[in-house]
């Protein structure tokens, strides 16, 4: 703990430090006191347990109080007003950034799992963000990531528990997911049932975008007409990226046969405003894992700019094969992290 008049030139900023295998984080908290004190100012480290508690953080307002505190620039002072109103300019600025949002989610199997940590974030710290988001897309188990959270986000933390039941199950298979005989569609198709409401294609008509690939022409496309909660099921099946590769026939939506969107589209951006982009993959994404000491090379892979490098190629194979329990939790946890990171860039967590 130290003091200094000028201690607002330090941006806010979090330190990630490695402890016993798990990133733990220190938050930075500013206290300003009266003019008496002739503008005297405290910077407080405050260590949370682990990223893996972060949602159990007692204090979260600390984070809240980082932002708003450190907002300064240059040498000045930030006034008595500025923090009996926090929320002045910078709610503004918020705003303007919000006009016209999308959340787009990437293709990436069973990685998914940090699909879901990400969405665990947005829920509990980023309720205004998903108030102004006009549209939710996604591809094969981003697709499905996404219609979770447009309409039915409070069972995040079940689909989640689901996610991992399935993981196990399929681990045990010889071939994973894969394996001949073994019959994933009917499987996906009774969790999508168990998880999705009855209105589900009510709340998801023109506000969620599955993107799928035709068989006819192999052309991309985006689905958002959901006449009932059948087609938008059969529109998240067709998404998946299991009928292809495991030799099951395409699924069939509305007298046309779809397969894979993630062949042709992992990541749709769509036309109007900004796309909030999220993916388990290192590359030029919103919210990703960021690794550094990596020359920055970059493949267009289904619309996606992944960065090339051995971590990515073995998340490539997890997407397919389930790691293990402990791997798929601290992918979670990451998924979660990134997408604080992400609120907290933004002036976005609340």
């Amino acid at each position: 703990m130290w003091a200094n008049k000028y201690i607002y030139r330090f941006p806010r900023q979090w330190i990630y430090f490695r402890h016993t295998g798990l990133h733990s984080t220190l938050f930075l908290k500013i206290q300003k006191f009266g003019k008496d004190s002739d503008h005297c100012c405290i910077l407080q480290a405050f260590r949370v347990f682990s990223t893996d508690r972060i949602s159990q953080v007692q204090n979260e307002r600390l984070i809240m109080d980082m932002a708003t505190c450190a907002n300064g620039k240059g040498g000045s002072i930030v006034d008595d007003k500025a923090f009996k109103e926090p929320h002045g300019g910078r709610q503004h600025e918020m705003e303007a950034k919000m006009k016209h949002l999308n959340l787009s989610f990437a293709a990436c199997g069973f990685l998914g799992i940090y699909h879901l940590g990400a969405a665990s974030a947005l829920y509990r710290h980023g309720k205004k963000v998903l108030k102004v988001v006009k549209a939710f897309a996604g591809a094969s188990a981003g697709s499905l990531i996404a219609t979770v959270l447009l309409t039915v986000p409070e069972n995040i933390e079940e689909c989640t528990k689901i996610t991992y039941e399935f993981a196990e199950e399929t681990r045990k298979l010889y071939f994973g997911a894969l394996t001949p005989g073994y019959d994933f569609m009917t499987k996906l198709r009774g969790c999508i049932d168990l998880i999705l409401p009855s209105n589900a294609h009510e709340i998801a008509e023109n506000r969620l975008f599955v993107s799928v690939t035709s068989t006819k022409n192999g052309k991309n496309h985006l689905l958002s007409n959901f006449a009932s909660r059948e087609d938008l099921v059969k529109a998240l099946l067709a998404s998946s990226f299991i009928p292809l590769y495991a030799g099951f026939s395409a699924v069939d939506y509305k007298g046309q046969k779809w397969v894979d969107g993630g062949l042709t589209n992992g990541l749709p951006i769509l036309p109007c405003g900004r796309t909030v982009t999220v993916s388990p993959f290192c590359g030029r994404f919103d919210i990703c894992p960021q690794e550094k000491g990596h020359m920055d090379i970059y493949a267009k892979v289904a619309n996606q700019d992944i960065m090339l490098s051995t971590a990515n190629f073995k998340r490539f194979q997890q997407a397919l094969f389930p790691p293990s329990q402990e791997k798929m939790e601290l992918l979670y946890q990451d998924g979660y992290e990134h997408t604080i990171n992400f609120l907290l860039k933004e002036n976005w967590f609340e």
